[in-house]
């Protein structure tokens, strides 16, 4: 998680929502890290997790992920869960949760619905207070 940790702080240092990405492969390889670019790419999914997974399955040569697992700061959106099923990550692990536009445990609950061809293991509040801090004070600079 610190290095999503970091893709988030580099984020923010951009002026981005400091979120940051991070997909290990099975045997604990790093193989994609990223964080969000929306504004810079002009790119409304150019999320942390959507950027780390192309690059991830670019790596892999598939689409499929199958194994790989995916940390991230923030609770993923519903694109980015969705996206996360799709890609069959084997396990989620998230930091801070996001109650007004999560999609795993609040909102959509994209793994919930029977629509959903894969859902991974999911852990959260992995490092949710530094994560929370991170874009408490992006949120307060912004508005101050």
């Amino acid at each position: 998680m610190e290095i999503a940790l970091e893709e988030a702080r580099a984020a923010g240092l951009r002026g981005e929502v400091p979120v940051g990405a991070v997909i290990v492969a099975p045997g604990g390889t790093v193989v994609a890290r990223a964080g969000n670019r929306t504004r810079e790419l002009c790119d409304p999914t150019a999320h942390a997790e959507v950027l780390a997974l192309r690059a991830a399955c670019v790596a892999a040569g598939s689409e499929r992920l199958v194994g790989h697992d995916l940390y991230v700061t923030l609770e993923p959106c519903p694109m980015c869960a969705a996206a996360l099923s799709a890609a069959r990550i084997a396990r989620l692990y998230y930091g801070a949760g996001d109650p007004k536009s999560g999609g795993v445990a609040v909102g959509a609950r994209v793994f919930s619905h029977p629509q959903c061809h894969h859902v991974p293991e999911v852990y959260d509040a992995i490092a949710a207070p530094e994560a929370e801090a991170l874009l408490r004070d992006f949120f307060v600079r912004r508005r101050g």
